[in-house]
């Protein structure tokens, strides 16, 4: 009794060891089929502004940090000025002796004292200290940083008390447009992206979440180096995005709905297997949108089929094989991507 217990253990151990092959099996699935170009980028301000003195001074007085929403006008930062206010003061008693040595100067002309030409030189003394009183005013002016339009500061590179030099940015605004994205996006796939293009996103910020957007800009030279080209995509929502937040986008090229979709690994040289009555058949197919998990079948193989989701090189025509049990194919399903029901060609999956 225990021996024939045990050659039926040795045979059924056989039989699963030299019997017909195992293999995992899918049913297409139907969805829609995406052929997307993927790139990588960041969230970045439409027009970005540098706000600068055109003096050098101490910075005295900031009114404004990063993430500050501003006005046109709205004064944002002062330098110290006070070598600046005693220069206004210089040039002020300086063109009004001016002024006062003018109006002598007229009254000597009336009078028949002086000449013509020296009341030309007395106007011309007036006229060089009104212009320097002018200047002068203008640079003491320049030492207030005013906002050039409304907008939000995105930078601050500066500390009260620390000294700026002419022209170097102590704050950088956004403003005049909403935010967009700008990605990089290889050479090899350039001439496929055109204005108007949908472009799916996805942020690390926002797990879970997927953005809109349509592709806006194409920058016309490429950078030789990177052997990319910069291409700005227009966002249908700002609201929950921040300049600098790192994106992952689809540009898609195509969509093709109610698409018979099978694992990529199922697809070789044009051929995919299937099992019928425990047997395989190779089928030819004509193939569409190929992306790294799922491949669009144009014809050759119909909705019913049992493909085998990963064959091996070894499978011949008629072949006697072992289908796994469901459990163990809905784990092939999963890992081949076939649960998600979308295929993408390019380089990644659309969101």
């Amino acid at each position: 009794m225990l021996g024939a217990a045990v050659l039926a253990a040795i045979g059924l151990a056989l039989y699963w060891r030299l019997g017909p092959t195992p293999v995992q099996v899918v049913a297409p699935l139907r969805a829609t089929a995406v052929e997307a170009i993927y790139a990588t980028g960041s969230v970045e301000p439409a027009v970005m502004l540098p706000i600068s003195s055109r003096v050098s001074g101490t910075l005295a007085e900031l009114s404004v940090d990063e993430g500050s929403t501003v006005r046109k006008g709205q004064v944002l930062a002062r330098l110290a000025d006070t070598d600046l206010r005693s220069t206004v003061d210089e040039q002020a008693a300086r063109a009004r002796y001016a002024t006062e040595n003018f109006e002598r100067t007229q009254d000597l002309l009336r009078r028949g004292f002086i000449s013509q030409g020296e009341l030309d030189r007395a106007r011309s003394d007036r006229e060089a200290a009104d212009a320097a009183l002018a200047r002068a005013r203008t640079l003491r002016d320049f030492t207030s940083l005013v906002a050039p339009a409304d907008g939000v500061i995105i930078r601050r590179d500066g500390e009260i008390g620390q000294y700026l030099p002419a022209g170097q940015a102590l704050l950088t605004m956004s403003c005049c447009a909403p935010l967009r994205v700008a990605v990089e996006v290889d050479e090899e796939d350039i001439l496929r992206v055109r204005v108007g293009q949908k472009a799916l996103m996805r942020l690390d910020a926002l797990p879970g979440s997927t953005l809109e957007g349509t592709v806006a800009q194409i920058t016309p030279k490429g950078d030789p180096v990177s052997r990319s080209y910069r291409v700005r995509i227009r966002l249908a929502d700002t609201a929950a995005v921040k300049v600098g937040m790192t994106v992952d986008a689809n540009l898609i090229v195509a969509e093709h709905p109610n698409a018979l979709l099978v694992p990529t690994t199922a697809v070789q040289t044009g051929n995919v297997w299937i099992v019928h009555d425990g047997r395989t058949s190779r089928r030819a197919v004509k193939t569409g949108i190929v992306g790294t998990e799922r491949t669009e079948i144009l014809d050759g193989l119909d909705d019913s089929a049992l493909v085998i989701a990963a064959p091996s090189d070894g499978l011949v025509e008629n072949q006697r094989v072992r289908v796994l049990p469901a459990a163990s194919a809905a784990g092939s399903a999963a890992r081949t991507g076939e649960a998600t029901g979308a295929a993408a060609g390019g380089k990644a999956h659309a969101p």
